[in-house]
């Protein structure tokens, strides 16, 4: 009976252990709506239709690197799960849909919806219910802005460092040269015509000999086109979207009119932007990357390169390896499976937040070598920096240093 006694004992104790333990442990697991033991749902709009439904290539991709990452076990045991709804590049749409990620599909957060016009369109709503706006597809500088909107973060560097980059280079290369602007007349161009202007400082009177906007819905810009070679221009500042990019290169030749054409990052895809412009046309532009450009032999066996001709082959074999979007969303999640692991068992959007604001040199496969990532509560800017390159008319062959603002 003792015996018996002393085993009812230790089966109590070893129970009221376990049940310690399973308290522990369910208290250290922290979830907000979107996240679970299974599952973490985040949610992004694409354009998958409309003019600018060449990114949607980006919302594709990234589905199936979170594929790869369920395949080998998800992150700390939890399954990603995308929802991923088109918005047709439209704003009014963007907020409808991004409403209905939040309060229908409750997702943790929303991750690289692309677009500063679509972004800026949901950013309050998204902040003011302290939603995640991760790793945002915009480049506006209010993207970076910890102070006014603490739950946006930006991804590639905004467009005024773009810019502004492309300003130093004509100032040191071609000092007397006649600057034309081409750009969508939205907040994002707005953007790009006060850096270029903030980065000529005095000489914006002199320079910047024309301004050439136009809208999202306009059929063609070869009126705009006609109109910067009137004025004179002899450099082309061309920070139109993919569609547009490839109508101003191609009637650029189709004029006969030779600038020096520096191309912007969003629309330096070869074969989204360059192939149907004609790559005889686009040869000699120049554009700037953070990122290893696939087509270049360099990177061959680069171990980074090899890891994406990887996940390629096996997860997204349809996919268009000369396109700079596959490289760029590939960049993307792979730093949000960085942030999300980091998170560990704490998967409240407080600390998603918390730990994309504390990235400590964090090397991405694909990122250009001597660059890291590294992000603070007061810092947001998360890829700073930029190499140019020229186009061969086969593949973007970069030159110089890295710059950066």
């Amino acid at each position: 009976m003792h015996r018996d006694r002393c085993r009812l004992t230790a089966t109590v104790a070893i129970i009221g252990v376990s049940l310690v333990a399973a308290n522990a442990l369910a208290q250290s697991r922290k979830y907000d709506p979107g996240a679970s033991d299974a599952e973490i749902r985040i949610g992004q709009t694409m354009p998958y239709s409309g003019p600018a439904s060449a990114i949607s290539v980006i919302g594709k991709l990234q589905a199936a690197y979170f594929r790869m990452i369920n395949d080998r076990g998800g992150i700390n045991g939890r399954k990603i799960k995308l929802i991923s709804y088109d918005d047709a590049a439209t704003p009014s749409k963007t907020v409808e849909q991004i409403r209905k990620l939040v309060e229908g599909d409750e997702v943790l957060f929303t991750f690289q919806t692309p677009g500063s016009a679509s972004n800026i369109a949901v950013q309050k709503y998204l902040n003011d219910h302290h939603v995640p706006q991760l790793f945002v597809g915009g480049r506006s500088t209010r993207f970076e802005d910890p102070v006014d909107f603490p739950w946006t973060m930006g991804f590639a560097p905004n467009l005024r460092t773009e810019i502004r980059i492309y300003v130093r280079f004509i100032l040191d290369n071609y000092p007397d040269a006649r600057i034309g602007l081409l750009y969508q007349n939205d907040e994002s161009g707005k953007d790009y015509l006060a850096g270029l202007k903030d980065g000529l400082g005095a000489k914006a009177a002199l320079m910047l000999t024309s301004e050439a906007p136009y809208e999202m819905t306009d059929p063609t810009i070869d009126s705009q086109v006609v109109r910067l070679k009137a004025a004179g221009v002899n450099v082309l500042i061309d920070m139109a979207a993919p569609k547009f990019a490839a109508q101003a290169i191609r009637k650029t030749a189709e004029l006969g009119w030779k600038p020096l054409h520096l191309l912007g990052v969003g629309s330096s895809s070869i074969d989204a932007v360059l192939a149907p412009a004609g790559l005889d046309n686009a040869k000699g532009l120049i554009s700037a990357s953070s990122f290893k450009e696939a087509a270049d032999p360099t990177w061959a066996d680069d171990a980074g390169m090899r890891k994406w001709t990887a996940f390629m082959a096996s997860y997204y074999p349809e996919g268009d390896r000369k396109s700079i979007f596959t490289t760029y969303g590939y960049s993307a999640a792979e730093l949000l499976v960085q942030v999300l692991q980091q998170c560990g068992d704490d998967l409240s959007r407080d600390n998603v937040m918390r730990q994309a604001a504390n990235l400590k040199s964090v090397k991405l496969d694909l990122l250009l070598p001597g660059l890291s990532i590294n992000t603070s509560r007061s810092d947001y800017r998360v890829v700073k920096e930029f190499r140019m390159m020229r186009f061969t008319g086969e593949r973007w062959e970069p030159f110089g240093p890295m710059v950066a603002d």
